[in-house]
């Protein structure tokens, strides 16, 4: 029995609209990191990421789940996380989230029903608004947080991001199997 547990009207609420969700879209500045974004003194920019979200992200794709990144910012350090993550589907500079993220939805075949987004700020709204589940960090901003079906208790860039994943995984009913696959061992016994 996973440790883990929603309240069972915040699962329902988390399958989307559609038949599923299918595509999960996340920001990066204050989703996958704190928000905080350090320059040194040649103008280099600094991100912390949370190996918890990345862990959470790869789920997401080993059960058909589709991550897609859409920032507002662009650094060498963050397309390096997206590349070591194998994500797919990133999208960096975004002024109109918008506007990219129709184009993707029609690539990917579904609708905003089968789609869940985590966002923090302004730019995040109109995703946030169409998105069959939608969801905000609890240091985002108010209108972000009031237009969120749920607001995460780990805080952006220390799990907030991964506590969205387990519960998009446990409303779609694999949570508790990729949980069991993790406390196998490789000599295929149990610890």
């Amino acid at each position: 029995m996973p440790a883990l547990t929603f309240p069972p009207e915040l699962l329902v609420k988390a399958q989307g609209t559609g038949l599923a969700i299918k595509l999960a879209i996340f920001d990066v500045d204050g989703v996958l990191t704190d928000g905080r974004v350090y320059i040194g003194e040649q103008g280099e920019v600094f991100k912390a990421f949370s190996t918890l979200d990345g862990h959470g992200l790869k789920s997401l794709q080993q059960v058909g789940i589709a991550p897609v990144i859409i920032t507002g910012r662009d650094s060498p350090g963050m397309r390096r996380r997206v590349a070591d993550l194998g994500l797919d589907h990133a999208v960096y500079g975004v002024k109109d989230k918008l506007a990219v993220a129709e184009p993707l939805l029609r690539q990917f075949g579904v609708d905003w029903g089968e789609v869940a987004v985590i966002g923090d700020d302004w730019p995040d709204l109109p995703l946030l608004a169409r998105a069959g589940f939608g969801c905000a960090p609890p240091g985002a901003h108010a209108e972000a947080k009031a237009a969120a079906d749920y607001v995460t208790q780990a805080a952006a860039g220390y799990g907030a991001a991964r506590e969205f994943c387990d519960l998009l995984l446990m409303a779609a009913g694999h949570y508790e199997r990729l949980l069991h696959s993790h406390h196998d061992t490789l000599d295929g016994g149990r610890p």
